[in-house]
This record gives structure tokens, sequence and C-alpha cells, in this order.
């Protein structure tokens, strides 16, 4: 599934081609996706894409007045190739721009989503919900701190919450904890501050790595431009269950956390 690194990759790969660019024509090819996709779509032919961002795991591309979010769900990838490059099984979204690029969105397992919105005040509703984006300076040690401080839950379900921080998934919280020394079953309200100050720096480093590295590749997710990202080679406890921990030479070992599987070394990141 694509993470927030995996989808900031695709925002720096297919951005700078959307850009200023003119669309010429909207191509709907299946319509249901996780939300069916919306023939009002269409009328944003002969308008100007002004910009391509990121909030959470959404791309949102800004046509003039309206906005166009995508998410890539659990398979979806998008890649700017020639409109005279043959549709593939799986692609079901696509903009034309006037240069002869286009746009594709492909998703084999229909759980991403291509929404429009009129006004930026319904997409901002829309957004309400989430929390701070993990790399910005809205989230800190007294922020963390504050929410763990609320919650009996492990503290592996609670920085992948999207309300807590955004974009956190399995792969990279996993990581992050053990990064931190942190046993991903603690209560998160048994966390002291410096852990929680420990636990925000090897977040945001480990994204930050991430996003530098290309992303995860793991089953589905390939960068705009086709190539994989280069992060599995550096993970230390993600898909490593009984091999030997990198640090200490303990095996990893994997339990099931919100109905997630959970790397952990038993002696890096001991219980309480």
């Amino acid at each position: 599934m694509p993470e927030l690194p995996e989808v900031e990759v695709t925002r720096m790969g297919v951005g700078p081609m959307l850009q200023g660019q003119k669309i010429h024509q909207i191509n709907i090819y299946h319509k249901q996706l996780r939300w069916p996709i919306k023939d009002e779509l269409k009328s944003l032919a002969g308008l100007t894409i002004k910009s391509v961002s990121r909030r959470a795991k959404y791309l949102i591309v800004q046509i003039e007045q309206s906005y166009v979010l995508l998410h890539l769900g659990m398979s979806g990838k998008l890649c700017v190739v020639d409109k005279s490059i043959a549709k593939q099984k799986h692609d079901h979204f696509e903009i034309v721009l006037t240069t002869g690029q286009a746009l594709r969105l492909n998703d084999p397992r229909r759980f991403g989503a291509v929404l429009m919105f009129d006004e930026k005040s319904e997409l901002d509703l829309w957004l309400a919900k989430l929390g701070p984006e993990p790399l910005s300076g809205d989230f800190n040690q007294q922020q963390l701190y504050k929410w763990t401080q609320k919650r009996q839950v492990a503290i592996k379900n609670c920085i992948m919450d999207n309300k807590v921080v955004v974009g956190v998934g399995n792969i990279y919280a996993t990581e992050s904890l053990f990064k931190s020394a942190i046993h991903p079953q603690t209560p998160a309200n048994k966390l002291t501050q410096a852990q929680c100050a420990k636990l925000v720096d090897e977040i945001k480093l480990v994204l930050a790595r991430a996003i530098k590295q290309g992303g995860t590749t793991l089953k589905d997710f390939a960068k705009a431009d086709g190539k994989p990202g280069y992060f599995a080679q550096e993970l230390l406890v993600y898909g490593r269950s009984g091999e030997k921990c990198k640090s200490c030479g303990s095996i990893i070992e994997t339990m099931v956390i919100g109905q997630r599987a959970s790397a952990y070394c038993p002696s890096c990141q001991p219980r309480l």
C-alpha cells in the first residue's frame, strides 16, 4: 500500500509535468473506485493546472478554482505518459494535456479515489479531521505527549492514527519504534516525554530518508517514472521476522497489533 513517502515521491514526479499545463480532455474508463468517479470532472477540460500538492496520503491537483483529490488506495499508482501509449488493463482515470502527455491512474484493486471539489472550503472540510503533517513543526514532542496521555492503546496504533499524525503507516511506524527502542505494544500513556521526543525525531528521520530513497518497494509501488524505490534495502525490522537483528543479533519477532503484523526486536525493544 503506498504510504506517505510513496505519495510524496509521486507528487515530486508528476507535479513538474502537470503544473502550468492546459487540460485537453479527461477520460473516465472505470467509474467504480472507492467512491464513483463523477462525470462532472470532464468539465475541467480547457482549464489550466495551477499546482500539485499533498496532504497526508492525498494528492491535490488545483485546476484554476477547482480541486481534484487523488488517493492511491491499496495498489494505485500515477504516471505521466505520452497519450499515444496504449491504455493498460487497470487504467481507470486519465487527464490528457494539450502537450500530448497524459496523467493516468492505474489501480488494480480499485480502492483509490478521484474526487472533485468546486470550492477550497469544500476541500478543507473533507480534510479537516486529519492530524498534523509528520515532517512539519506542528508534529512535535509536546503534541505527541499530549495525545499519548489520553490513550491506553498500543503506541503503534496511536502513531498510525491520522488524527494524531498523518501518513505514518505500518512500515514506517515499525521502523521508527525500533529506532526509538520502544516496544510496539507499549501503552501510549506509559511513554515519557523523553520517549515522545525520541519517537518524533525518528519518525521524521525515517520518513525523510524514505522520501530521499524514492519510497519502499514491496509489491505494488513504483515511482512516477516507473523505477522502484530503494528504502526497502534499509529496513531494519519490517519484513524481517525470523532474521537476526542488525543491531544486537537477536531474532526479530512478529506480533499482531491492530490487525497488522508488527515486527520488533525483543532485545532492543523490551516490554515494560
